[in-house]
């Protein structure tokens, strides 16, 4: 009787571009997205997906936590100069009686005497 050696098939370590990591990384960073099923549609094991994921978040802390802190001398003070270009802020009405129209821009500061004017007017 002769014996049938099956040989198992030999197994390739798969290599992914640093862009496809990249991508399907910041697909999995989306919010409210399933890291399986990105895995899933990708052909991933999703537990080396969430490695990826991991190991992609400690590095930006890494990067936040090494932001080296420069001393930066104060500027030194410089004479400012207010130019008043901008023209005082007013109140602008179209006011319809009938078939007149007045038109009035009243000065902002002096609003509590347009009320007195607008009751003289509409009388």
């Amino acid at each position: 009787m002769d014996t049938l050696v099956l040989k198992p098939a030999e197994r390739r370590r798969r290599r992914h571009t640093e862009e496809f990591k990249r991508q399907v990384i910041e697909a999995c960073l989306q919010p409210g997205v399933s890291v399986a099923a990105i895995a899933l549609a990708n052909g991933l094991n999703a537990n080396y997906l969430r490695r990826w994921v991991r190991a992609h978040r400690e590095a930006v802390e890494q990067s936040k936590a090494s932001v080296e802190v420069v001393a930066v001398e104060a500027p030194a003070i410089l004479p400012v100069t207010v130019v008043a270009s901008a023209p005082a802020p007013e109140i602008r009405l179209d006011v319809r009686r009938g078939g007149t129209t007045v038109q009035m821009a009243w000065p902002l500061e002096a609003a509590v005497n347009l009320g007195q004017c607008l009751r003289e007017l509409l009388r």
